[in-house]
């Protein structure tokens, strides 16, 4: 007989909370950088840079992780909606969290504009110059941005819920400790 599992192992939360972390940062750290033009600039553009090529590894680890550990199952009695809202979300959030940054890569290639993260680290372009597709790439980065923001958002509010009106035990999988 298997053994139900109840939580998601200490690989899997410390990945979810490193990512949140990142995550939250990096979207206050996106609008500060389109937010300015002075000298803050280039360093909010390099942090930006670095932290989302940390994201695109770290959520394509969190994958393989997931994959090899699996995750608890949702009470039995969540209805099948939420259920099905559970789902689709996760699958946005992993197709945001190594989209964004690969249509950010995306972007500056296309604008030709070196990749150059902390520490002088350069990444190959995976585009060749366009400024027409730079210019729909841009727009693709800004405006998903937005939506990533709102599934951070309602991401919370689930946890939220789960954890202060449900009780059911949902929260408690990704929470550190016992």
């Amino acid at each position: 007989m298997t053994e139900m599992k109840t939580r998601f192992s200490a690989a899997q939360r410390l990945l979810h909370w490193l990512m949140a972390i990142g995550i939250i940062a990096m979207l206050f750290i996106g609008v500060g950088m389109v937010s300015t033009i002075g000298r803050q600039y280039v360093p909010l553009l390099i942090t930006h840079k670095t932290l989302g090529i940390a994201i695109l590894a770290l959520a394509l680890v969190r994958l393989v992780v997931r994959f090899i550990s699996g995750a608890p199952a949702l009470p039995p009695d969540l209805p099948e909606p939420m259920k099905l809202a559970a789902h689709l979300s996760h699958v946005a959030l992993y197709a945001l969290m190594i989209g964004m940054p690969l249509i950010g890569w995306a972007m500056m290639s296309a604008a030709d504009y070196p990749i150059v993260l902390y520490g002088g680290i350069h990444l190959p372009p995976i585009l060749s110059q366009s400024a027409s597709l730079h210019a729909l790439l841009w727009s693709a980065h800004f405006y998903l941005a937005f939506a990533f923001f709102g599934l951070v958002v309602m991401h919370l509010a689930a946890a939220l819920f789960h954890g202060l009106v449900r009780r059911d035990g949902v929260l408690q999988t990704m929470l550190p400790g016992k």
